[in-house]
């Protein structure tokens, strides 16, 4: 990702280097490594006040809560269990997330294409748009049985090669069958309409799609025959030499990607995030090329178990360091505009829309919820008189979450900036 400056909403990049024709073009640039020092958590400087507040918080609960307080230094501020590894539920795709941006960028689109190779055999290859819907399979319906030609000009019988996964990468492994019938655990697939969910999940997304097109290719006054692929190796990004784009359609930019997949939690579009951002859709690997990211970010990773990338599957690890650190991570990197305004806000937006409205907390808060049976979570960032404060709150089994973290918060703003730290006033001399 090239180094980019924010400047009055506008993005400004270098000048890109002369490529061959046939050469794809990058979006984006990774970025060179940062010039500020990676999250070093500093527990020696806390804050008496905010650890004894927290306790008091999670009272006889205590066992169950993890949670981390650090302000922008690193300073540990207050800390109960937080380094005790916790099922994170949706908190982890604050992780997936984080991790998408990072090697893909803001440019990013999730792209779906119909391509003719050099043979005339048409191909369908997707990358997972959530958005992709209805009148999207239209066009590439209507774009087959041109053939690229002029308008007007079916063919009768066409030929056609859709390119999906095999059914073993449609859910992770260990995401329970009770879920995987619900739109939050729907099938993750690489040409997904409507995210692969009608009121519930679509069991068999490659079926449906194949359906919808031959109807619609009938519809038209043509017919379709569809044959089943394996994804290629290749780059969809790149379009090979001698190779047509009949048509194409993109996602929406990756900034309203992060939105959905954090202020709204969807579970699809976090999934696919981490399988783009890794190259691989095979969710075990998936997840251990995102664990070696966090790694290499230089995180507290003790205990880290990536899953998968949406939270769902109960084998996921993390714990409220970890968690707390990522968020000081993003808040330095280069595109941290973009990842802080992906959160939902306290009373105002998404997950937290209906939570301390009308609060202090109201609108000062940014962050990510996650819920899971036995399971509740809240990370984010909160804006204090002393500046952020990046807050990780995970309880496996807590009997008042919500009330408990809605505390935790407000004992946050109450000591900031922290009393410990703040030199007593000037007493006047006896002269005054």
């Amino acid at each position: 990702m090239r180094t980019m400056l924010l400047t009055s909403g506008l993005l400004l990049t270098p000048l890109a280097m002369p490529v061959a024709a046939n050469q794809a073009v990058p979006l984006i640039i990774p970025p060179p490594p940062t010039e500020q020092p990676l999250p070093q958590l500093q527990p020696s400087r806390s804050c008496p006040e905010l650890e004894k507040a927290l306790r008091i918080n999670v009272g006889s609960e205590a066992r169950v809560w993890s949670v981390t307080v650090l302000n922008s230094d690193g300073d540990v501020l207050g800390n109960v269990n937080g380094a005790v590894p916790r099922i994170p539920a949706s908190n982890q795709k604050l992780i997936s997330t984080a991790y998408a941006l990072d090697r893909l960028g803001p440019d990013f689109r999730l792209k779906t294409r119909l391509i003719q190779r050099p043979d005339g055999s048409l191909e369908l290859n997707g990358q997972g748009d959530p958005d992709l819907g209805i009148a999207g399979l239209q066009r590439f319906v209507l774009a087959a049985l041109r053939q690229g030609g002029a308008r007007g000009n079916a063919v009768s019988d066409v030929k056609l090669m859709v390119r999906e996964e095999p059914r073993s990468n449609w859910w992770p492994s260990d995401w329970h069958p009770a879920d995987r019938g619900y739109a939050y655990g729907a099938p993750i697939t690489r040409l997904a309409l409507t995210s692969n969910a009608v009121g519930g999940a679509v069991s068999d997304p490659y079926s449906r799609l194949q359906r919808l097109f031959q109807q619609e290719a009938i519809r038209r006054g043509g017919t379709v025959q569809i044959q089943r692929g394996q994804p290629l190796a290749e780059n969809i990004s790149a379009v090979q030499q001698d190779t047509v784009v009949l048509h194409e359609e993109n996602s929406a930019p990756m900034h309203a990607l992060l939105s959905l997949a954090n202020t709204e939690s969807h579970n699809f579009t976090a999934e696919v995030l981490m399988r783009q951002a890794s190259g691989l859709w095979d969710v075990r690997a998936a997840s251990r090329a995102t664990e070696r990211w966090m790694y290499e970010q230089g995180l507290p990773i003790q205990g880290l178990r990536v899953a998968d990338g949406s939270g769902l599957s109960r084998n996921n690890r993390v714990t409220s360091n970890t968690i707390a650190a990522l968020l000081m991570r993003m808040d330095q990197h280069p595109f941290s505009a973009y990842y802080q305004s992906s959160m939902a806000i306290a009373g105002r937006r998404g997950t937290l829309r209906n939570l301390y409205r009308g609060t202090t907390l109201d609108g000062r808060f940014r962050g990510k919820t996650g819920t899971i049976s036995g399971v509740r979570s809240i990370s984010g960032y909160l804006q204090t008189v002393d500046g952020p404060r990046y807050v990780s709150m995970i309880s496996n089994g807590s009997g008042r979450p919500n009330t408990v973290m809605g505390q935790i918060l407000r004992s946050v703003q109450r000591f900031s900036p922290c009393p410990s730290s703040v030199a007593p006033a000037r007493q006047p001399d006896v002269l005054g």
